[in-house]
């Protein structure tokens, strides 16, 4: 067995682990990068992130050509060529995995395709795709494994018409009835897919409402639409039990009530939550600690309390987010590299990419009311926008948390088309210490859906533009 070294062996190449080993290299360490996949990217690149979004952009195309009828344009019912579709995500994922890989060699960083183990705090056994073993000394380790799809109790994956997120995105065929269950990102989006391709989708979520996370104020306008995408939504409900039969699968549904239904589905996606990929790693051959939920424990610099290993993404817990990963990754290199790096940020966007988009960052009402702590809300309804209007889109909200004594905005909330690209605005005015009268007083362009931001930060004085609502007076 081969025998080599390295500054940092990064063991994971999603987006927690390769801008991680990018930026090292950009430093100017010496980087190995291990990884099965050919290419640099991850669950998000491969089979996560990026073809997910792919596919909702079709959707979106589906989705305007059918509202375009109200603008005077006609088309008729598109034709569903999944073959090309597939081929067309395919197509996206490789010329990404690919540029990558070219930028992990312009950086003379060394790939090995494998699975790294810890033989010590020093030292990884690697499992090489080829089934060779390399032994691999470092002086510092970084831990970016990620995560995998957690199932439900005696209901394994490998059954023939049980999907998870991985198998979905493959769309070996469109179902005539699928049941997702778990109303959280994963399944609303992938439900928004397969609904527009053909399938008739059912969402069963175990809470009483989706997105318990998010505040309602923006789920409302969402699911005002869901009701039109999907062909029930069932809360309160948990499945307790599926078999396949016939051309089908029986499911049997128990809702908060003691209701028991049964009902049949075609397939069945389930999206109830994700695990750590801390197991199989040699961690008990270093100092590194794991909660009792496999996430492995760091402070806040991304530490783990074996003095050379760190750990970042989804394996750590929090927030399962590319982007949190791609931040930890960089924060935890800059540590290592003694570039005085500042302490993780809290404010960490959450995206979910259905229609329509639903962006929030910093605090929510939802978890200022659970701290008990004071707050102010503004919101800007979509209704008075003229960059909505001339996209036919009035249906949606941009609020402000707002700390009540100094003004500053601490938590942002965005529901409408375009939701995830306008929440970056929200998570620089946090950062920045902003208050609602700087927010105000930035000149944004106007027609645009920026402007909501604005306009929400003046409703806040009760001196917005284009909405009126007088002031109590005292």
């Amino acid at each position: 067995m081969n025998e080599k070294s390295t500054q940092l062996a990064v063991i994971g190449g999603g987006p927690g682990g390769y801008p991680a080993a990018f930026l090292a290299a950009d430093l100017g360490m010496q980087v190995t990068l291990i990884d099965p996949e050919p290419n640099p990217g991850g669950v998000c690149l491969y089979r996560g992130c990026i073809p997910t979004k792919t596919l909702l952009h079709v959707v979106r195309v589906i989705r305007e050509t059918e509202e375009a009828g109200r603008m005077g344009l006609k088309f008729s019912k598109p034709e569903i060529d999944l073959e090309t579709v597939r081929n067309w995500k395919e197509t996206v994922v490789q010329k990404m995995t690919e540029g990558l890989g070219q930028l992990s060699e312009l950086r003379e960083i060394k790939r090995i395709r494998g699975r790294g183990r810890f033989l010590s705090s020093h030292m990884l056994e690697i499992d090489k795709t080829d089934n060779t073993k390399e032994s691999l000394k470092f002086e510092h380790a970084l831990i970016a494994t990620g995560s995998r799809s957690a199932s439900l109790p005696n209901i394994p994956f490998n059954a023939s018409r049980i999907l998870d997120s991985d198998s979905a995105l493959e769309l070996q065929n469109i179902p005539e009835s699928l049941l997702v269950v778990g109303g959280g990102y994963i399944g609303l989006e992938l439900g928004t897919i397969y609904s527009a391709l053909g399938s008739r989708v059912t969402i069963v979520e175990m809470m009483d409402r989706l997105l318990p996370g998010a505040d309602q104020d923006l789920v409302r306008v969402f699911s005002r639409n869901a009701k039109k995408t999907f062909e029930s939504i069932l809360l309160g409900t948990t499945v307790t039990d599926m078999k396949e039969q016939g051309q089908g699968i029986q499911i049997v549904l128990k809702n908060n009530r003691e209701e028991i239904q049964k009902v049949s589905f075609e397939k069945v996606l389930i999206t109830v939550g994700r695990l750590p990929n801390s197991e199989n790693l040699g961690l008990n051959n270093t100092n590194v600690k794991i909660n009792h939920k496999g996430f492995v424990q760091v402070n806040q610099f991304c530490h783990t309390d074996d003095p050379t290993i760190y750990a970042v993404g989804d394996v750590v817990g929090g927030p399962l987010l590319a982007h949190k990963a791609t931040y930890e990754g960089k924060l935890a290199v800059q540590t290592i590299a003694g570039h005085g790096a500042s302490a993780k940020s809290k404010i960490i966007p959450a995206v979910l990419f259905t229609d329509p988009e639903i962006a929030w960052c910093g605090l929510t009402e939802v978890e200022a009311q659970e701290k008990g702590r004071d707050f102010s809300v503004a919101s800007f309804p979509w209704g008075a926008s003229g960059r909505s209007a001339t996209l036919g889109r009035n249906d949606g909200l941009t609020k402000l948390v707002v700390d009540p004594y100094t003004e500053k905005i601490v938590g942002v909330g965005i529901v409408g088309p375009g939701a995830g690209e306008l929440i970056a605005e929200g998570v620089l005015a946090i950062e920045m210490g902003a208050t609602v009268s700087d927010l105000s007083a930035a000149v944004h362009p106007h027609p645009t859906l920026s402007e909501t931001l604005m306009e929400a930060a003046e409703m806040f004085h009760g001196r917005c533009t284009h909405f009126y609502r007088p002031l109590k007076k005292k």
